[in-house]
């Protein structure tokens, strides 16, 4: 088989290296650096070649490159045609692929930045929060001045209903796109380094594994260091964005030395590489290569070059023979460059051919006039030319070279000049059109491949000196400007660029004045237009939108719409202004007043799909469902694959009740954009709704994987794990988000309620107290600080809370039945029924209200209406231990004992307070008489956390009864030393039992002084002083107290347990039992009455 023949481009490099002379140092250091491993201290990780333009480091730079292939090395090479860290990363990816190193992920992820880019004119961030942090803002506003773009702020950042503001506050971090919820592609918009740079190092890892060195060359890094220098340092030094592997070098070419303020500690790792003019014997062997040996000629060229390489290079390519053939020292650059061509077309050529900027065989037909049959041998010539740089597809002149060959033509031949540029402006003009079909007008800026082409046409109409050119060009610069930073740098370069070639100083002059501008972003860019560029009224209503757009970003409404006002008085027809003023008024809150601009902009472009997607999702915020549904219909049916519209659409139909329906829109927005971490949230609540937690939980989980560094999307797990009852798990997704973001007033509350779950009340104080801090109108957090306050016994701060929520959403009924809770608590109960009515009026189902009001309702003696209310809580929520354990003290209050312990039976298995069980079950024991079964539940209520002094008087009754008499009175005497009046109370029962009513009586007296020290209640008072009264054998007093405590309505069981004890002082030996018994008879009777009155009541399931 015939061996396949070599390029012309692989013949062209062969030729080129085997003529390459000089640097050998260079070339020696950078080729023994290979033989050093990267764990030696010895080798290098980064060169850096610097000199003025001429010096040859772009040779130098290819010849490194070949010198490392050699070595077994995948590379990359990148120069000026980079215009960001995302197109230098796709350069890399590019050429990694073509040696077999493909890098799907990120080529994946690059496709999506730029279609994202374009997309984010029509941006507007989704918040459930009111107001971001400044430090947030700053960070976003931060990345958009670096990267030049201005994302839209609106279509959900005001999205106020109560669950997403109970649930997330301050998620305003970076903005969320009205056409796009994913946060990855919002990240990719606003920091794509941040979510590139982590894949790029990954794939670079995975090509390490295969190759033995990874090499990449930036070279012109004049040019491209103020981007890519700090990011390059920042992956080099730092390991935020993921390990580099050991295995690549870095080479670094620009005029400039590195920057020491930043590399200045690494010098370990990097070698400088300076390069100057040839030394003599540099240019002499160069020379000789070609052939040029006679001393006179070798002196003449050493002379007329100043060493330079890349005029040496040129002049030996000609091999002169002679001195007068080197050409008189007084001749142009030009003349020394093509001296000795003789050929008149190639000379011809030569010359027109550095007109353009950068040329390939379409553009160098287009300059150069030959017949067809000639232009292929003579482009290759031209790629030859030691002053002419390959660049891939296409070439570029050297520009040591070209500013003399350009200042040739047009001061030989203006006229001719202006022809030659004019007839390059209308070819490209004629591409700029064919790139054009297809494309909507306004669509037209996002195509890299007509903008590349609109540049190449301004420039050369710029050259040519046409009057309206510059005019047209700054009203370029304003649609650039709308593309972001790094597009408006290239108009302005263009500028730059064409008003010295053209030796038109107010052309450059702009040109400088907006690259100044544009260190700041686009914003003052757009002024210095509006000032001194002399737009159009066309124009200026862009300009003034884009200025608009970027107050809104920074929040500044007010600002924003004034621009968006001036913009509209000077073009009534400008879409994009009715639609950024919309976004503008939803940010705002006024929604209405966004509809009614996005029907203005909906009428001006009928059907554009971003207009109907933003104002169906306004309507889903403003409640009008039908119209929201409506608008996102249209939308998905305009463009099927806009994921957002699906997820908006999927929200839209959860609100209205329609589970299947929304999940089959949020499934579908999730096929089209599998990394939507909205939609996956969204998707996660409709599952909770649904009871699918197992798979809510791993949308959410998903989510997280998503987007890390979202401080929402952990608190929106976070949240879900607490209602599974997982709070020590979503302590872990709270400390997460808050670390993310240390202002998320909503990650702080939610950890309050996690932590008061867990017990941890002083912290869960501590974190509501910084939630409310931070957003002090906020109601969730406000209730839940109320009740914690009432976990710890701190009522009024509760109420205080209560009303400060209920002030702030009056019409809410889990607000209005917190209050109502909190006045319980305070005995307010007429108060609390109030509030309670009217929460069962706006949520009839709210088990909480209900039960609460069960609880009021028993406070009220309004037993059986407590008891109905009770019951259908515990039916409306059987695992809701607090209705059970209310329903339960209201079925002692009204005589059934039985039915409380079996209500018990079940509390025991399901509730979460087992010392209150355990001590209420002794209690009922012991009215049954049943003194074993009671000591166990003791023992069992102090097992389970019940504090002395509570539990002893039980413990010490059931001993007494069980004739255990010492063991009682050590009961007793401990009881004392823990509660002195209830210690002394509980030793004269035990003594009277024993040794009698006599011996009893001091300890009676003592318990009666001692007793105004107990706190208790009026009524709990009259009880304990009846009992003392008995004791002391003081009947006028025991028939008063028993007159007022029967006159009133009674709980059962209070009167059941003054009627025990009131028998057992009745046993003690020596006891007036004759003036005690018709006492205890009222008692007793009285008690029965209770339990006969409420006989009817219904018993609970």
């Amino acid at each position: 088989m015939a061996q396949a023949r070599p390029s012309m481009q692989q013949l062209i490099l062969q030729r080129r290296r085997a003529g390459f002379v000089g640097r050998g140092a260079e070339r020696a250091a950078f080729r023994e650096n290979f033989d050093v491993p990267p764990e030696d201290e010895r080798h290098r990780f980064l060169f850096h070649v610097h000199g003025n333009a001429g010096v040859g480091k772009t040779f130098l730079v290819r010849e490194l490159e070949q010198l490392a292939r050699e070595r077994g090395a995948v590379t990359a090479y990148l120069d000026e045609g980079v215009g960001s860290v995302p197109e230098a990363m796709a350069a890399i990816s590019a050429q990694f692929a073509r040696q077999d190193h493909r890098f799907k992920e990120l080529d994946r992820l690059l496709a999506t930045h730029r279609e994202r880019r374009h997309e984010a004119e029509s941006a507007v961030v989704e918040t459930l929060e009111p107001q971001p942090s400044p430090a947030s803002m700053a960070a976003a506003r931060a990345s958009l001045v670096g990267l030049g773009l201005v994302p839209v702020v609106g279509s959900l950042a005001g999205a106020l209903d109560a669950a997403q503001l109970a649930h997330g506050a301050d998620r305003l971090r970076a903005g969320l796109s009205a056409r796009f919820r994913n946060q990855d592609d919002v990240q990719l918009v606003l920091s794509p380094e941040r979510v590139l740079t982590p894949v790029l190092l990954g794939e670079l890892a995975e090509a390490a594994a295969g190759a033995r060195w990874l090499v990449l060359f930036f070279d012109t890094y004049e040019r491209t260091g103020p981007f890519l220098d700090g990011w390059l340092h920042e992956v080099m030094t730092t390991d935020r964005h993921g390990a580099l592997p050991a295995n690549v070098v870095v080479v670094t070419a620009g005029q400039r030395p590195f920057d020491t303020a930043r590399w200045g500690g690494f010098a370990d790792f990097v070698t400088d590489v300076p390069l100057g003019p040839f030394t003599e014997a540099e240019a002499r062997g160069l020379l000789a290569d070609k052939g040029v040996l006679a001393e006179p000629v070798v002196e003449e060229v050493l002379r007329l070059t100043g060493g330079l390489p890349v005029l040496v290079s040129t002049l030996a390519e000609s091999r002169p023979g002679d001195p007068d053939d080197v050409g008189d020292p007084s001749a142009t650059a030009v003349e020394r460059f093509l001296k000795w061509e003789q050929d008149p077309v190639r000379r011809a050529a030569a010359l027109a051919c550095a007109l353009p900027r950068r040329l390939d065989a379409d553009v160098f037909r287009a300059a150069v006039d030959c017949p067809d049959d000639e232009v292929d041998a003579l482009f290759g010539w031209l790629r030859g030319l030691p002053f002419v740089s390959d660049r891939g597809d296409r070439i570029q002149y050297h520009d040591v070279v070209r500013s003399p060959m350009l200042r040739l033509q047009r001061r030989r031949s203006p006229r001719g000049w202006a022809e030659r540029h004019t007839r390059l402006a209308e070819t490209f003009a004629g591409w700029r059109a064919e790139a054009e079909t297809g494309l909507p007008g306004d669509e037209v800026w996002g195509s890299e491949e007509w903008r590349e082409l609109r540049l190449a046409e301004s420039y050369h109409l710029l050259c040519a000196g046409a009057r309206t050119a510059l005019p047209v060009v700054l009203r370029d610069v304003v649609d650039a400007c709308g593309e972001g930073a790094v597009v408006a740098r290239r108009w302005a370069r263009t500028l730059v660029e064409a008003g010295e070639d053209a030796d038109a100083e107010s052309v450059a002059k702009w040109g400088r004045d907006l690259l100044e501008e544009l260190e700041n972003g686009t914003h003052d860019t757009l002024g210095l237009l509006l000032n001194r560029g002399g737009l159009d009224a066309r124009g200026q209503a862009v300009a003034r939108m884009l200025r608009g757009l970027g107050h809104r970003v920074d929040r500044d409404f007010a600002r924003a719409l004034v621009e968006y006002e001036a913009a509209l008085a000077l073009d009534p027809e400008l879409e994009r202004a009715y639609y950024g003023r919309g976004v503008t008024r939803a940010e705002q809150g006024d929604y209405e007043a966004a509809v009614a601009d996005l029907d203005r902009a909906d009428a001006l472009r009928p059907g554009k799909a971003r207009i109907l997607f933003v104002r169906g999702d306004y309507h889903r915020i403003m409640g009008d469902y039908e119209q929201a549904v409506a608008d996102l219909d249209r939308a998905i049916a305009t463009d099927p694959g806009l994921a957002g519209a699906w997820a908006s659409r999927g929200v839209t139909r959860h609100s209205r009740g329609d589970t299947d329906a929304a999940l089959a829109d949020l499934d579908r927005a999730l096929e089209l954009d599998p990394r939507h971490v909205w939609a996956l949230v969204r998707r996660a609540r409709v599952r909770r709704s649904r009871g699918e937690h197992t798979e809510q939980l791993a949308d959410l989980d998903r989510a997280v994987e998503l987007g890390p560094e979202l401080a929402w999307v952990a608190c929106e797990r976070g949240d879900a794990l607490r209602v599974a009852g997982r709070n020590e798990d979503a302590l872990a997704d709270y400390d997460r988000a808050i670390e993310l973001n240390d202002t998320y007033a909503s990650a702080y509350a939610s950890r309050g309620v996690s932590r008061t779950r867990l017990g941890r009340h002083d912290e869960a104080l501590a974190d509501l107290d910084r939630a409310v801090e931070l957003y002090p109108s906020y109601a969730w957090a406000l209730v839940q600080r109320s009740a914690v306050h009432r976990r710890l016994s701190s009522y009024e701060p509760s109420y205080a809370d209560a009303e400060r929520a209920a002030e702030l959403w009056p019409d809410q009924a889990w607000v209005l039945w917190n209050r109502g809770e909190a006045l319980r608590c305070l005995g307010r109960f007429e108060e609390a029924r109030t509030d309670l009515d009217r929460a069962l009026e706006l949520d009839p189902g709210n088990a909480w209200a209900i039960g609460c009001r069960g609880a009021v309702l028993h406070e009220l003696h309004r037993f059986q209406e407590a008891l109905a209310d009770l019951d259908r809580a515990v039916g409306l929520d059987p695992d809701g231990g607090w209705y059970r354990m209310r329903r339960i003290i209201t079925l002692l209050a009204v005589g059934r004992p039985e039915d409380a312990l079996a209500g018990l039976e079940h509390y025991l298995r399901e509730g979460d307070d087992l010392a209150w069980a355990h001590h209420t079950l002794a209690q009922v024991h012991l009215l049954y008489g049943r003194t074993e079964a009671a000591k166990d539940a003791v023992a069992a209520a102090f097992a389970h956390g019940l504090e002395e002094p509570t539990g002893l008087e039980e413990l010490a009754r059931a001993q007494r009864r069980s004739g255990q008499w010492a063991e009682a009175r050590r009961t007793a005497e401990r009881m004392r030393g823990r509660h002195e009046a209830g210690g002394a109370f509980c030793l004269a029962m035990t003594v009277g039992g024993h040794d009698g009513a006599d011996a009893a009586r001091p300890l009676w007296r003592e318990a009666a002084r001692l007793s105004s020290g107990w706190e208790l209640t009026s009524d709990a008072a009259d009880f304990l002083h009846a009992v003392i009264d008995a004791g002391l054998e003081d009947w006028p007093a025991l028939d008063d107290r028993l007159t007022r405590l029967l006159a009133e309505p009674r709980e059962w069981i209070d009167v059941a347990w003054l009627a025990d004890l009131l028998s057992e002082v009745r046993d003690s030996p020596g006891a007036d039992r004759a003036r005690l018994a018709p006492r205890l008879e009222r008692v007793t009777g009285e008690r029965d009455a209770i339990r006969a009155r409420y006989a009817g009541t219904d018993e609970a399931p």
